[in-house]
């Protein structure tokens, strides 16, 4: 037992390293990484340029190889370092590390794959367990559920804001025609959501002053459409947020109180070693998830 103990502590000093948030060496892990995606996604946008790509093509793949290197080894000490691997493989934040990785790997065989190291900038996201934000995601939580409250009324208004559109465009081809820019039914379709959203391309334009009547009214229209979604959702929101009022007054009226969830009290991130959950109440020695020990 006493010749194992050395490589558990490596297993855990390296997981102290690359999921804690908290101590000098996980601080500076995860600002290291950051920089690392931050110059990874310049590189390829640079390399786009065809003008400095002609002359600093070399200096781009080399860095580029550099930096795919090191997060290659760490996703291997992502994995090597939990008690749990296959958890961390197909977790979110695993699928996303796997794509960010085989991009450039995937471009010896494939011209032009290498691009796809854009994908390291959903990594970014990383930067939510660094500052210490993750007591903020319960209000992104509130907003996803207020979205889908209100799916079915949005629903309803774009299929409206469609057949609208196919009318008036049908109404544009018939008075403006051909000769104007408007060859068919789908170009005058087009046309209309265009200048519905205020977009406004300017590829087609009426010529008729009865076109551009109807014109200016779908451009009116365009306006007035873009509150419709936008109170629903609003709506929507307070509502939830309302009940959630509700319910904390409740609570506090209770005789036993029901304790908050994680995600609304005063976190870290602290991670546990055997189920990785993350975003621990200050001071906590067990997760709240699995009841590992989190100091082991």
């Amino acid at each position: 037992m006493a010749e194992k103990k050395p490589h558990i502590d490596w297993k855990i000093k390296v997981h102290d390293i690359i999921y804690e948030a908290e101590t000098p060496a996980g601080k500076l892990f995860d600002i290291v990484l950051l920089i690392a995606i931050l110059a990874s996604i310049l590189l390829v946008m640079l390399e786009s340029v065809e003008s400095l790509d002609n002359q600093y093509h070399a200096f781009f793949d080399i860095s580029e190889w550099v930096i795919t290197i090191m997060f290659s080894i760490e996703y291997i000490l992502r994995i090597i370092s939990v008690k749990k691997p296959l958890k961390y493989i197909t977790s979110f934040y695993g699928v996303i590390d796997l794509l960010s990785t085989i991009p450039k790997y995937l471009s010896l065989i494939f011209v032009g794959t290498h691009a796809l190291v854009a994908f390291r900038a959903i990594r970014l996201l990383r930067v939510f367990r660094i500052l210490k934000l993750v007591r903020f995601l319960s209000a992104s939580n509130h907003l996803a559920t207020a979205l889908k409250a209100s799916r079915a009324k949005i629903l309803v208004f774009v299929l409206t804001m469609l057949i609208t559109t196919i009318i008036l465009g049908t109404v544009m081809y018939l008075v403006e025609g051909k000769e104007n820019g408007f060859d068919n039914i789908p170009k005058s379709v087009y046309w209309c959501i265009v200048t519905l959203t205020t977009v406004g391309f300017g590829d087609i334009t009426p010529q008729t002053p009865l076109g551009q009547v109807i014109a200016s009214f779908v451009m009116i229209m365009g306006y007035g459409i873009i509150a419709v979604p936008t109170g629903i959702v609003t709506a929507e929101y307070a509502k939830q947020d309302s009940k959630m009022n509700d319910s904390d007054d409740k609570h506090k009226h209770s005789v036993s109180p029901i304790p908050p969830h994680p995600s609304e009290i005063d976190t870290n991130s602290l991670s546990c070693h055997n189920c990785m959950q993350e975003s621990h109440k200050d001071g906590a020695k067990f997760c709240f998830n699995c009841g590992h020990d989190l100091n082991t």
